[in-house]
């Protein structure tokens, strides 16, 4: 492990007016992707996509600091031949690659999950460092049930404490490959539930996480962390003003994140495109921290575009353009310099 190496990663992946852009849908994810702008998921079209995003270069230049590929899409050429990592790098952003195997139910718990893919991870990690990529991803998924039902309450204990050692796992495993870790401990923003039930489990969870990563060895300066935000579900009839979201995240990460973690990208979660945006620049305008927040956002910077684009090439430029103005915003909400007038002006 070099931890000096690992340390340099991560602070450029957290750059202040910069982010990461979560590229990284399975192909049955990009497929509903692609339904609901009415077009047909092959591998060339999936490459397209990509490629189109790779090649924006105000985006990739100034506000997008890494990538995070699927298996496919770190294998692919451009249309040009040109590899997609190459795309990447030329705009000096950082490839990274997502490396679990998704949420599977987890036995002897209803309703809950584990994450899998440790099996056969230092082989791929090793493969993927050759590929170019020089972080990863693993997503664990924290569900909290609905307080009406008769059928238990989620998350267990049990349940948080497989996933965080999963992560841990997973972060040692990448340590030693040279690739610093994203470790992704997401509360599921869907249920009923209101805010103060996910600021408690989402405490817990990440006192766990940290718990988890000090016993597995793995160092925290080489590490990145991609939360949920504090919010309320979905269903839940009572919905917090930005202003709470903001103070209650930050008041969490407070409580729970060490100072030697260089940075924070938050995933969107579901969140509208702007909703996810104002609430970044909400905790960045209260400051105070030690670590950069910033986003590791997927739909929240590719919803625009997609439907812009719609599949066909000939909507590269308008594409583009949508875009260019989600990572700008972005970037603006990781300083805590944006405003609803300049993303109006957009």
């Amino acid at each position: 492990m070099n931890l000096d190496q690992l340390n340099k990663i991560a602070i450029k992946m957290v750059t202040p007016g910069q982010g990461l852009l979560a590229a990284d849908e399975s192909t049955g994810t990009i497929k509903k992707r692609f339904d609901s702008i009415n077009t047909t998921s092959t591998e060339d079209k999936r490459r397209d996509w990509r490629e189109m995003l790779f090649r924006t270069e105000y985006a990739m230049k100034n506000h997008i600091s890494g990538v995070i590929l699927y298996d496919e899409t770190i294998r692919q050429k451009a249309a040009d031949g040109t590899p997609l990592v190459d795309l990447i790098t030329s705009h000096d952003a950082i490839p990274g690659i997502k490396v679990d195997m998704g949420a599977k139910p987890l036995a002897g718990r209803p309703g809950e999950t584990i994450t899998e893919g440790l099996d056969g991870l230092r082989d791929r990690l090793n493969e993927y460092y050759e590929l170019g990529a020089r972080f990863a991803k693993w997503r664990a998924v924290i569900e909290i049930s609905n307080p009406d039902t008769a059928d238990g309450v989620t998350p267990s204990w049990g349940a948080i404490k497989a996933n965080t050692h999963a992560l841990a796992r997973y972060a040692a495993l990448c340590q030693e490959a040279n690739i610093v870790p994203i470790v992704e401990p997401e509360v599921l923003m869907g249920g009923y539930h209101g805010i103060q039930t996910c600021h408690d489990v989402t405490e817990n969870v990440l006192k766990t996480l940290y718990s988890d990563l000090y016993e597995q060895g793995v160092k925290l300066e080489g590490t990145i962390l991609k939360p949920n935000m504090v919010v309320a579900g979905k269903k839940c009839p009572t919905q917090p003003s930005v202003e709470e979201v903001a103070e209650r995240t930050v008041d969490v990460l407070k409580d729970c994140v060490p100072s030697m973690v260089p940075g924070i990208a938050f995933l969107s979660g579901g969140q509208s495109n702007e909703i996810a945006t104002e609430h970044l620049n909400a905790m960045n305008q209260i400051g105070g921290f030690p670590w950069n927040l910033t986003y590791s956002y997927g739909r929240a910077l590719q919803q625009s575009a997609l439907f812009a684009w719609g599949g066909d090439s000939a909507n590269y430029d308008a594409a583009q353009k949508a875009f260019n103005h989600r990572a700008k915003m972005n970037g603006l909400a990781s300083m805590g310099e944006w405003t609803s007038e300049l993303e109006a002006a957009g």
